[in-house]
């Protein structure tokens, strides 16, 4: 019998707001050299009171709101005692027994809670000579999403942190940028037979989607050894994740929550959010946005686009705008609204080569070169070519075209005197296919359209070649 894996996900994001949790220092932790967004409240300076940041805790609610959770009547803010260099006061301030959000559901995982909090400062190690702390990161709000232990395979995680992600930048909360620590994945790991867990192990330090995946099997892997070769037992701890190396490595024992002696923030005052009416459902409803999942079925619904289609169009919120800026300038009909999905998601997709930008394309430009292509003015090549100039050098679709030679050719006459060039030309080819050679035709198009520079219509060329071969 296999092991059964169980995770539950622990992940941070820092929150945008022009200042901090609970001071008005500027929340701005990257741009800025080191140590300069600071205060004596930040600092931890003695008789310095926090106060707390209103729009950060609206920013919690509305994630709240959008994955169903419980958005707390009653709420308050607690001390995490512990020491570290990065902690100024001896205690991080968070929340223990009465989060902002309690449940929820995002990507089929069942949430735990989600609570707010304050960021600790930034640490860098200077390979032995000491290390340094920049305190611009100190006192950033933090919000903290807990999944319950319901993720069963690595895939699954990293699944629901890359939805997590699309949500934040959705509402417009977070950017969420794993590479600048923005969002930061911690995954507490446990494998067993039974229904029982087993010895839980959470593994912090993972920055990308793809380690979170990776720490996960490195760790099933691990603990299967040890439980199957009889090495001892899974200790309970924390674990980093060495990306050089691609695998997991003790930090220290996994501490509980009674050793961070939690107890309300004196200097805090206790929230009942019932009575800010901005907090309410209704008010915090109204600001927000098309949620991922409702886009995803709405672009198949109302344009019957295909399934992955609907997800880039979602993801990449630069082409998901191209597409329905485009699609309102077309004709509302299925052939149209494909070829628009079709030459975003393959032909400008190729020329973006992964980079952001849409070079010169506009919604505009690429409707233009749909209709022509429905007018029969542009061939599949003659498009592809005409994009790929829009895209690098911008212009009007119809001139770049007749300037660049890709109108198609309908013209039977300039058609027949080609047709006959390329059969006066190939006299084997020709014999071949009157003995039976069926695929020398092809040879005959791909000449015509090579000819052509791929302005001719296949279907004028395919029809007069008939006729002159008298197939």
């Amino acid at each position: 019998m296999s092991y059964k894996l169980t995770v539950g996900l622990e992940i941070h994001a820092e929150l945008k707001t022009k200042t901090k949790m609970f001071c008005n220092s500027a929340n701005d932790p990257f741009e800025a050299a080191p140590n300069t967004h600071i205060c004596p409240v930040c600092m931890a300076h003695p008789g310095t009171l926090p106060v707390i940041n209103k729009e950060a805790v609206k920013h919690v609610l509305k994630v709240g709101l959008a994955v169903g959770g419980n958005l707390a009547d009653f709420t308050e803010f607690d001390r995490k005692n512990y020491f570290y260099p990065d902690i100024p006061k001896g205690y991080q301030i968070s929340q223990y027994k009465h989060p902002l959000v309690s449940g929820g559901l995002l990507n089929d995982v069942a949430l735990e809670r989600i609570h707010l909090e304050e960021d600790t400062a930034s640490s860098s190690h200077e390979g032995g000579e000491g290390s340094l702390v920049d305190f611009n990161r100190a006192g950033v709000p933090l919000m903290e999403l807990v999944t319950k232990p319901v993720i069963k395979s690595a895939e699954e995680a990293g699944a629901f942190a890359r939805e997590l992600q699309l949500l934040l930048r959705t509402l417009g909360v977070s950017d969420a940028n794993m590479e600048k620590g923005e969002m930061r994945v911690e995954a507490n790991i446990s494998i067993s037979k039974t229904d029982v867990f087993g010895t839980k192990v959470e593994v912090k330090n993972l920055n990308s989607f793809r380690s979170v995946e990776r720490a996960i099997m490195f760790e099933v892997e691990r603990m299967t050894k040890i439980l199957d070769g009889g090495s001892g037992e899974i200790v309970q701890e924390t674990r980093g994740w060495d990306e050089n190396k691609q695998a997991t490595f003790s930090q220290r024992k996994k501490e509980s929550a009674h050793d961070y002696r939690y107890f309300p923030d004196p200097d805090l005052p206790k929230l009942k959010l019932s009575e800010i009416p901005e907090f309410s459902k209704e008010n915090l409803a109204k600001e927000l946005p098309e949620l991922p999942w409702e886009k995803r079925a709405r672009l198949v619904r109302d344009f019957g686009i295909k399934p992955e289609n609907a997800e880039i169009f979602t993801t990449d919120i630069i082409l998901g705008k191209l597409f329905e800026d485009t699609v309102v300038l077309v004709k509302d009909d299925k052939s149209s609204i494909a070829l628009v999905e079709n030459y975003i998601t393959s032909d400008l997709v190729g020329l973006m080569k992964g980079s952001a930008s849409l070079g010169q394309v506009t919604g505009e430009a690429l409707a233009k070169i749909v209709m022509m292509i429905k007018k029969g003015e542009l061939s599949s090549r003659g498009a592809k070519d005409t994009l790929a100039v829009v895209y690098a050098e911008g212009g009007e679709p119809e001139v770049i075209a007749k300037e660049k030679g890709f109108i198609q050719q309908n013209d039977e006459g300039a058609l027949k005197v080609m047709v006959a060039k390329i059969i006066e030309e190939n006299p084997t080819v020709v014999a071949e296919f009157k003995g039976g050679k069926a695929s020398a035709f092809q040879f005959f198009i791909g000449q015509g359209m090579k000819l052509s520079r791929g302005s001719a219509n296949p279907e004028a060329l395919k029809k007069l070649f008939e006729e002159a071969l008298g197939k």
